[in-house]
């Protein structure tokens, strides 16, 4: 596999989880009251909980943004 490819490949991966994270920190912040109650529906956790869940993994999904897709993306176009 060449460079190119692999640049190609970062830059989508990059796009698509970054437009995810977008989209997700925007739903959360626009209506945190109508996802806490529909996650509600399928797993009933006290809202404190569920905050500090659901901002976890929001962490853990950014950092794995980060170093598995924006960071190699940089350091090829540093590369190439």
């Amino acid at each position: 596999m060449d460079i190119q490819s692999l640049k190609n490949f970062f830059m989508w991966c990059s796009i698509i989880n970054g437009s995810l994270l977008f989209i997700w920190i925007l739903i959360i912040g626009i209506a945190p009251d109508l996802v806490y109650k529909t996650q509600y529906l399928w797993f009933p956790i006290p809202r404190e909980k569920y905050d500090i869940i659901l901002y976890s993994f929001l962490g853990v999904f950014k950092l794995l943004f980060l170093f598995l897709n924006f960071i190699p993306f940089i350091v090829l176009l540093i590369i190439g």
